[in-house]
């Protein structure tokens, strides 16, 4: 698998099939590009794809100093300048949509469609951001794995958690993220938690490009309420509400979210 040098780590990136048009996949806090498989098979057949793991996660270099949540939106945007040629159809799901929202703010010229995925513009409320230093705290202390089942629920809803059918696929999720660097889950905790609030950035774009938000009905961390205020935020966006799905709704309902995302670029165009 590849790897490229931006801002003095490597990134690892997965692309997969040709066209005139790139679509970018940025995955979510402690997960990475595999979660986005269904997406990367369906859409590589009509655009060429690029799926990359950000820092201290899947296979990229682990992180071990702070930094904030714009380093990752410098690091999106290196990872563009580098193998793009021009905007590219970005999809963000949780940290993937905010380096997303940032990265049209900051380098609208990348963006030629946004696609936003259980994700949220605001900063992090006070009884959540407290509920996840805590979670941190005890990272620094014993690792993520004794922790998992406080986490896990925050991450996969419900359905996704209790399908008999999909035991398998929980479980090999549930031992990839239990065996995360504790010190890179740490910083980047910290960094996405400390997140600013960028609504009244978004409202205030003119003429925002085409954008797409999507958001699992069981999602608990970014729940429709966070979808909805980016919609009534965002010029002309579209909302799609994903049934039985949680937190990570493209690994959970992958057919539904590959298909609203067809329907979307397709419309697009």
């Amino acid at each position: 698998m590849p790897k490229i040098a931006i801002n003095e780590r490597q990134l690892h990136y997965h692309e997969a099939g040709s066209g005139s048009e790139t679509i970018i996949f940025s995955h979510g806090y402690l997960m990475d590009h595999r979660m986005f498989a269904a997406q990367i098979a369906a859409l590589s057949q009509s655009y060429r794809v690029i799926a990359y793991d950000h820092r201290g996660h899947g296979q990229s270099d682990a992180c071990p100093t702070p930094f904030g949540i714009y380093d990752l939106v410098d690091d999106a945007a290196g990872l563009i300048d580098a193998l793009c040629d021009g905007p590219v159809h970005f999809a963000g799901m949780s940290t993937g949509g905010y380096v997303g929202m940032r990265l049209l703010l900051k380098r609208p010229e990348l963006i030629k469609s946004l696609i936003l995925i259980d994700t949220g513009a605001s900063a992090e409320d006070p009884a959540s951001l407290k509920q996840y230093n805590q979670l941190l705290f005890f990272v620094r202390l014993l690792g993520i794995r004794p922790i998992l089942g406080k986490v896990l629920p925050l991450l996969m809803g419900q359905t996704f958690r209790t399908d008999p059918d999909r035991r398998e696929e929980f479980n090999s999720w549930k031992t990839s993220i239990g065996q995360l660097n504790k010190t890179s889950v740490r910083h980047f905790g910290r960094a996405i938690f400390d997140r600013d609030n960028v609504l009244d950035d978004l409202r205030a774009l003119g003429s925002p490009p085409a954008t797409l938000i999507m958001v699992g009905a069981e999602d608990i961390p970014t729940p429709p309420s966070d979808a909805k205020a980016m919609q009534a935020a965002i010029r002309g966006s579209r909302f799609v509400q994903v049934p039985d799905a949680g937190h990570t709704s493209p690994l959970e309902q992958p057919d539904a979210v590959t298909d609203a995302i067809t329907a979307f670029l397709r419309s697009s165009d």
